[in-house]
């Protein structure tokens, strides 16, 4: 059951500009309600049309699960200006409550993991934030719009997951891999992507951080790593994220749907989360990301994908919403 829907404003400062970021607050019912580099390409793999966009009027089924962790709250972020999330790297935007979450992947869409990590979500009826990698969603389209119709956030984690802070990365070819990231899960969707971004290995070079705010894109950190690409079983997965909340109380959670342990580690990991009285927090975008028409173009020919515009446009912001 639903509880009384309320709405909070709440004005602070940018880190990076003097915008202004409002986090708008909706409360909802509790009762049915990293860092791995990205391996060599399958041999073989090839990218694939997607398929067609989730219909808008399609509803989303209500939690058949009573004793659900489902979500205690949806919160709306105003990207503009680059707000950065997560006290790993930024420390200014503190919006959690105690025992409070957010529940984030990195580097799918991949068989088998994300699809594993999707049914533990949906049996607790909860919810999190996919950082997708742009190679992955070319070669996986059809998984990342599951994890749309599910009614999740999607936003970035560059094209192939280089760091961004290496020698050998100038930082033109970091911009490309940024922007040729957000146009290859938009190219995946159907549609425009949250203007939400996660650095490779949580490196923040500067300049990209002053860049991302004038791209209105909002940066996530984190709280509480999992390294659940160093796991080496899903119980040690479980055991590190609880040891590190229990401690800080709560926080944004950096996980990997690429990482089999961690999909093994889920369903178990949720109903600890629900046992210790936490509630997970939704995040979504005040507004999509306005990909740049360049990496859009450039996307079609180096990949050789169908052309966006010939494809089905939906409003994953919409779908999400229904």
């Amino acid at each position: 059951m639903l509880g009384t829907a309320s709405t909070i404003n709440v004005g602070v400062l940018m880190r990076i500009a003097a915008a202004l970021i409002v986090a708008g607050t909706l409360s909802l019912g509790t009762a049915a309600a990293a860092l791995a580099q990205t391996p060599a390409s399958t041999p073989g793999t090839a990218a694939v049309p997607a398929p067609a966009a989730p219909s808008a009027g399609s509803a989303k089924p209500a939690c058949a699960n009573p004793d659900a962790l489902g979500i205690g709250r949806v919160v709306e972020i105003d990207p503009t200006g680059g707000p950065g999330f997560g006290f790993e790297h930024f420390k200014q935007l503190d919006f959690l409550r105690d025992k409070e979450v957010v529940l984030t992947f990195d580097d799918g869409p991949w068989p088998g993991n994300t699809p594993a990590v999707l049914k533990a979500l949906a049996d607790e009826c909860t919810t999190g934030i996919f950082f997708a990698i742009g190679k992955h969603a070319t070669y996986h389209p059809e998984i990342l719009r599951q994890v749309a119709a599910a009614g999740h956030t999607i936003g970035a984690h560059t094209w192939s997951h280089a760091n961004l802070n290496g020698k050998k990365m100038t930082e033109q070819l970091a911009k490309d891999e940024i922007e040729k990231g957000f146009s290859a899960v938009k190219w995946a969707l159907g549609a425009a992507p949250a203007p939400f971004f996660r650095f490779p290995a949580l490196q923040h070079p500067p300049a990209l951080v002053s860049y991302l705010g004038t791209r209105n894109i909002a940066m996530f950190s984190c709280d509480v790593d999992s390294f659940d690409f160093k796991a080496r079983s899903s119980q040690q997965v479980i055991d590190t994220v609880m040891k590190k909340l229990d401690r800080l109380g709560k926080g944004i959670i950096l996980m990997h749907d690429f990482q089999k342990h961690t999909a093994e580690a889920l369903p178990e990991l949720l109903r600890r989360l629900k046992a210790g009285g936490y509630k997970v927090v939704q995040m979504k975008p005040k507004f999509p990301v306005e990909t740049l028409a360049q990496y859009d173009e450039e996307l079609m020919k180096s990949a050789k994908l169908p052309t966006i515009s010939t494809r089905p446009v939906s409003s994953v912001v919409k779908t999400i919403s229904e």
